[in-house]
């Protein structure tokens, strides 16, 4: 039985935690929120490493907007090593991001990694020294509407998932004060694949298509997301996950709950003629699939098709 436990960001009852240093890796959608939480929150001592410089950071929320100081790096050699990371790039620029791992990471220093796919410790290992991995799963949805404007969206019953384990538990209290709502997963294997399943179809559909989550509700597209699961269903299973008979529909049930104006980070990167993040997504089931011996063709044919789209942008 998989156990996981919720921790309010908000949570009062918990001792104040101390003061900490705060690296934000990648200030994107997700990381554009990330930053914006924590230096509202004004519990720690941020500091965001980008490629241009910026002064403040305006953050929308349901609840309000907030213009808000920002302190900036852009050059990896000026930074010092930090009590915490959040790697918030995209999974393909990981590499890109080593130089900055590498200076803020030390034995002491935990790089929480909010990106998507299924192998975070795997990805960041050649960069960060013994520091900790906590491998994080991102359920928010930020959308950056300009380069110092980003807006937030809360679109289940928790914004960020991380194991039930020390390092967990730590991430869970570094975000005291925020409005992130933090679930610690017993079975952090399953959620990543059923994170995974949720990306499989909505990233490709809206990017291939260019349209937002609406596309999901025509029933052709329906029709061909349970194809697509299906598949991947087989190879989470064969990979450790514990999913359900009915996974698939679960899955697609669980999209149609977003709002239908809602885009998805491979749909806005196709947009604006970005490199996509496919072979952490669509990639890692097809891999996976080779790896355990179950075809995949849809899920081939999808990645054949995004990675000619990604090549073209790069």
């Amino acid at each position: 039985m998989e156990r996981m436990d919720f921790a309010s960001a908000d949570d009062g009852a918990a001792a104040h935690p101390a003061r900490l240093s705060v690296a934000i890796v990648g200030l994107g959608s997700i990381g554009g929120v990330a930053a914006g939480c924590l230096c509202d929150a004004d519990r720690h001592d941020i500091v965001a490493c980008a490629r241009r410089p910026l002064d403040h950071l305006t953050l929308e929320r349901i609840d309000g907007t907030v213009r808000l100081p920002l302190r900036t790096l852009t050059n990896p050699d000026n930074a010092e090593p930090v009590d915490w990371v959040l790697l918030c790039t995209k999974a393909h620029e990981t590499e890109s991001a080593g130089r900055w791992l590498r200076h803020l990471c030390q034995p002491s220093t935990r790089i929480a990694v909010l990106q998507n796919g299924i192998d975070h410790a795997a990805r960041v290992a050649p960069f960060i020294g013994g520091a900790t991995v906590v491998p994080a799963i991102v359920y928010y949805n930020g959308e950056r509407l300009a380069a110092d404007h980003v807006r937030m969206r809360h679109v289940t019953d928790y914004d960020l998932a991380v194991p039930d384990d020390v390092s967990g538990r730590a991430f869970a209290q570094l975000l005291q004060g925020t409005p992130f709502r933090v679930l610690l997963a017993g079975d952090f294997t399953t959620l990543m694949w059923r994170k995974l399943l949720i990306n499989a179809v909505a990233n490709p559909m809206t990017a291939l298509t260019r349209q937002r989550q609406v596309v999901l509700r025509r029933e052709d597209i329906h029709a061909l997301c349970v194809a697509v699961l299906d598949e991947a269903v087989m190879v989470g299973r064969a990979d450790g996950a514990d999913l359900a008979d009915d996974e698939t529909q679960q899955t697609l049930a669980t999209l149609l709950t977003y709002p239908p104006e809602v885009g998805t980070s491979m749909y806005f990167d196709c947009l604006a003629g970005r490199p996509l993040e496919i072979d952490a997504l669509t990639g890692a089931i097809v891999t996976a699939g080779e790896r355990h011996g179950i075809a995949t063709p849809l899920n081939r044919a999808l990645l054949t098709l995004l990675r000619a789209i990604s090549d073209a942008a790069k």
